[in-house]
């Protein structure tokens, strides 16, 4: 161990201070540092605003594990909300939850119950779309030990076998309801949207993977050219090759019969650069060739924003409607989208060709999200804060602005209801893009930073892989942390790759 837990216990005692616990699940604040100090990666780095949403984040985390009936679950709102599921669960944001949660030590105490609960249990699997063999296949690579999800492939392929005779369009595509994708209020509609199907190419991929090591060679086969011929449809039919990005084909049912294909023939009302157009790139879905749509990014008229990226592009007519609803996809910065955003943008950086963005691109939006997590109370002191939705340009909590206007209704969750709103990730960001510690199929694992050029240090501590403990630091002149200078990386203490720059290593596991 590198790091000392006590320096990090600041940021818990403040977040205590300036709460109010409205709901006790598992842990409550009191032992909220006791509970989760020897659970989590440390992490510190030279952004004081960075260092405090990453642990704060944590301590949001842990308020939504919660013990049930069922064993432990992960919500995503803390009041009881009419549209979830048993135990106020929301299947919506799981892959959220475990590709956040994968990183706790002590992840196979809350988290395989929450998988099971999903698989076996009385959750509602689909009551919207989500990626969840997915991220069932991204925890188990944590651990190196995929039987649970192996266990759980007939489960895997029923859930799929089912969204394929609801969803899918005669197209071969899958149709969603953007409400469905909880994007509502979007300015596309229902449709052909990238989200859904990117999901089901992504779990298309995790079955056969989890096939293929379950000795299941028909199902590897069969599930791998569902993805490729997904992969091929959606870089065939949701591309807009003049505008460079994929689109929603909107159609009102999953039923209808796409009669035009031509994006410049589409009504302009709907045609329209949404941010979903960056989720393939979440799941590797695109070959090569398509990255120019990362232009719009960083475009004043596409998505960029002091407090963003918006969910629209800024410059179609339709951006931030009027409509009255709380939750908005018209326009909006949401936590939910930024994340999957980011997930993609580290994907790009890591494993495709390209020179339209770059490393400083990637911290500009990290760092825009980390300043979204805050909140001006009305003694004017700021907070750290999350909730639903964010205007772009002021950085207000724009449901919560809306909700508190409307009296808090109780049909929509009453007070406080998006208060530590549990959907979307932050260190999976961190750990993954902005330190790079990427897995790979075989085992072994890189990492590659992506951090500003400016940094002179930091470092990930304690973080938890295949049954060891794993430290990356960076310390450009050797004093921060007096361990030599430049990029190391130690497993279990034992230096095990290093680099005198900020390049990319790559460190094999010895664990099958």
């Amino acid at each position: 161990m590198l790091l000392t837990p006590e320096t990090f216990k600041k940021y818990f005692e403040k977040f205590n201070r300036h709460d109010e616990e409205t709901v006790i699940q598992h842990v409550d604040n009191a032992t909220a540092w006791d509970w989760i100090r020897d659970q989590i990666p440390l992490f510190h780095c030279p952004d004081p605003h960075l260092e405090e949403t990453y642990y704060f984040r944590w301590w949001v985390y842990r308020k939504h594990i919660k013990l049930t009936s069922d064993g432990f679950v992960i919500t995503e709102f803390h009041p009881s909300v009419s549209w979830a599921g048993k135990h106020n669960t929301i299947n919506c944001a799981a892959g959220h939850h475990l590709n956040e949660g994968r990183w706790m030590r002590n992840r196979q105490n809350f988290l395989k119950d929450y998988i099971l609960f999903w698989f076996r249990g009385d959750g509602n699997l689909r009551s919207y779309s989500c990626w969840l063999a997915d991220a069932v296949w991204n925890y188990c690579k944590v651990d190196g030990d995929f039987q649970l999800a192996i266990d759980l492939l007939p489960e895997m392929i029923d859930n799929y076998t089912i969204l394929e005779k609801s969803n899918r369009n005669e197209s071969g595509l899958f149709w969603s309801i953007d409400d469905r994708d909880a994007m509502e209020i979007s300015i596309s509609g229902s449709g052909l949207r990238p989200t859904l199907n990117s999901y089901m190419y992504a779990d298309a991929m995790a079955i056969a993977n989890i096939a293929l090591l379950a000795g299941k060679d028909e199902v590897n086969k069969r599930f791998k050219e569902k993805a490729n011929q997904l992969k091929q449809l959606v870089q065939q039919h949701l591309w807009d090759e003049q505008a460079q990005f994929f689109k929603v084909i909107p159609l009102k049912n999953a039923n209808d019969i796409v009669k035009n294909w031509d994006f410049q023939k589409m009504d302009p009302t709907y045609n329209v650069r949404e941010q979903l157009g960056f989720i393939p790139w979440a799941f590797h879905l695109p070959d090569s060739g398509y990255e120019q749509a990362w232009s719009q990014l960083m475009d004043t008229e596409g998505f960029y924003a002091p407090y963003g990226p918006t969910t629209a592009e800024q410059r179609h007519s339709r951006f931030m409607f009027s409509y009255e609803h709380e939750c908005l996809w018209n326009g909006p910065s949401w936590p939910f989208a930024t994340s999957q955003t980011l997930t993609a943008m580290a994907n790009v950086l890591n494993d495709y060709e390209q020179q339209v963005i770059n490393n400083e691109d990637y911290w500009n939006i990290l760092s825009t999200y980390a300043k979204c997590h805050y909140r001006t109370n009305a003694d004017g002191k700021s907070v750290s804060w999350l909730d639903e939705n964010i205007d772009p340009f002021t950085g207000e909590w724009l449901s919560r602005r809306i909700l508190e206007e409307w009296n808090w209704p109780k049909n929509k969750g009453g007070r406080e209801r998006g208060k530590d709103y549990n959907h979307s990730t932050f260190n999976d960001l961190i750990i993954t893009g902005l330190i790079g510690f990427r897995i790979k199929e075989d085992g072994s694992f890189e990492v590659n930073p992506l951090v500003p050029e400016e940094w002179e240090y930091f470092c990930l501590d304690r973080l938890s892989f295949q049954d060891k403990e794993i430290t990356i630091i960076y310390d450009k002149f050797g004093l921060q942390y007096n361990m030599g200078t430049g990029l190391a990386v130690y497993v279990d203490g034992i230096k095990v790759a290093c680099s005198e720059e900020l390049s990319r290593l790559v460190v094999m596991s010895s664990k099958k």
